[in-house]
């Protein structure tokens, strides 16, 4: 039995790989392809597919990144740059003069160095095993990427890679909502006045993003039908 359950997941786990690579290739804004097989490869490791669901490559996580990084956060619109700039204590926050698209051009610019020097062939393929040990030392620190420490920017890497996989799909991340289905998170329904009274039901409703309301759909008891609009206001008398 135990056999024929890793069996199925494993078999489970290709086919979602193959639709994901059957699947149009993304199109990025920031990375060039070098860089984006890099991310990709990447945050597969980080949040791979397994028995659960997709991964991060799978909900398009690149993507998310990549919109990110080509938009005002990605060029620190709202980011304090005037300095100065000195190694401060971990308490202390970010404190580098770069912005987040600078950030992640100049690491991902060391990375491609160090490979180089290293004589390896690219990160995307070497076997999972040593992907794991070079995201490690870059985690802890061993590493500088082209002026940025290697922890600040595996750092900013897993948080971006987290916010895509559980963000909004609007953002361009979480594809057909596949992170929200596998938590069973609900998603920007307007409201649940059909529901706020009801204690200790049964609560499964698909999940809905922020580019599908707008519309007066309410979150609603599984009893009544999907997709029904809130009442108009009765206006008073």
């Amino acid at each position: 039995m135990a056999g024929a359950a890793a069996a199925a997941t494993a078999a489970s786990t290709h086919a979602m790989r193959d639709a994901s690579a059957a699947a149009a290739p993304p199109v990025y804004v920031f990375f060039n392809p070098e860089e984006a097989a890099f991310i990709e490869a990447a945050v597969e490791r980080l949040i791979p597919a397994d028995e659960n669901g997709p991964g991060a490559l799978e909900a398009g996580v690149p993507s998310f990144i990549d919109k990110q990084l080509s938009g005002a956060w990605g060029a620190g619109e709202r980011l304090y740059r005037s300095g100065p700039w000195h190694e401060g204590a971990p308490t202390q926050g970010y404190q580098l003069p770069f912005t987040p698209a600078e950030l992640f051009r100049h690491a991902l610019r060391g990375i491609r160095d160090d490979f180089r020097q290293r004589g390896s062939q690219p990160f995307g393929k070497l076997a999972a095993q040593e992907q794991d040990a070079y995201l490690k030392s870059l985690e802890t620190g061993k590493l500088e990427l082209d002026g940025v420490p290697s922890k600040v920017f595996f750092e900013s890497l897993l948080s971006m890679t987290i916010e895509g996989f559980f963000s909004d799909p609007v953002y361009g991340g979480n594809k057909d909502m596949v992170s929200w289905r596998m938590i069973g998170f609900p998603g920007a329904y307007a409201n649940y006045y059909h529901t706020v009274d009801q204690h200790g039901m049964q609560f499964t409703r698909a999940p809905m993003s922020l580019s599908e309301t707008g519309r007066g759909v309410i979150h609603i008891h599984p009893d009544i039908p999907a997709g029904q609009h809130a009442p108009p206001v009765k206006k008073g008398k």
